[in-house]
């Protein structure tokens, strides 16, 4: 195994050689808060947007990566409910990112056997960039190999409550009784609803939280927090964060260990 070190020298985990690739456990469904663009750029004296331009580099070496490691989900947290509160501009650049990538990559990502799922509420957005979620999704719908799911303009507290809306609306109109509200119940009225919770969270920038992400679902996921920042997300780190997952004991609450993945 080698070592692997982000640019301010901080000591990430032990890279496996490919030889010990094939050892690792591999996740179902890995998800990725994707942290620290902004704050690389300004390290480096480069326009935050600058930063999530080379982001979208780190995008593509994760969809690759997925890929080439057999997961089968690979959620990215693309832009949150609360960055609306970013400067306008810094927000259009997101959203020109977001047309580029749908408009540069889908038909490789379809070509490749990519299925496109995007999460988050719509509400805010633009007609044009409805319609480019639709048509990725529409597109890549019938593929059957890895599911990249873009949470976009996405929110943890907001999807449940949309879900418990739901939920309301159904018993108001004779639906569903109150007392059949369980957890079931609430997870089939999520965004996420047929996908498997993620067996794997990583967090790049050294950050040590969830920001409101997958919070229902991430109630069991193992999480991996990584020093660098996300333009310097490559397949070692990826691959270091699943050598990590695949040290660790699942028990879901219970006692017996349970492999995850």
């Amino acid at each position: 195994m080698n070592s692997h070190a982000d640019d301010s020298g901080a000591e990430l985990l032990a890279t496996p050689s490919d030889a010990d690739i094939a050892s690792l456990q591999i996740p179902r469904h890995v998800a990725i808060i994707m942290d620290g663009n902004g704050r690389w750029a300004v390290g480096r004296g480069l326009s935050r947007t600058e930063g999530h331009r080379r982001g979208m580099e780190s995008v593509r070496a994760a969809v690759e990566t997925s890929r080439e490691l057999g997961v089968g989900y690979l959620t990215l947290f693309s832009f949150s409910s609360e960055n609306w509160s970013r400067p306008p501009l810094e927000v259009q650049f997101l959203f020109g990112l977001l047309r580029l990538f749908i408009q540069r990559d889908l038909a490789d990502l379809n070509r490749n056997n990519v299925r496109v799922r995007v999460i988050g509420s719509r509400l805010k957005l633009t007609d044009d960039i409805r319609a480019l979620l639709d048509h990725a999704e529409a597109l890549t719908g019938a593929n059957t190999g890895l599911c990249l799911v873009i949470a976009f303009n996405y929110g943890g507290r907001d999807e449940i409550t949309r879900a418990v809306r739901r939920l309301g609306e159904d018993v108001a109109a004779g639906r569903l009784a109150p007392e059949a509200i369980d957890e079931a119940a609430i997870t089939a009225r999520l965004d996420t609803a047929d996908m498997p919770d993620p067996d794997l969270v990583i967090r790049t920038s050294g950050e040590m939280r969830l920001s409101n992400f997958l919070l229902w679902q991430a109630a069991y996921s193992e999480l991996v927090f990584l020093p660098l920042y996300w333009p310097d997300f490559d397949r070692s780190a990826y691959v270091q964060a699943v050598a990590e997952y695949s040290k660790r004991t699942r028990r879901f609450g219970g006692i017996k260990a349970r492999r995850g993945g």
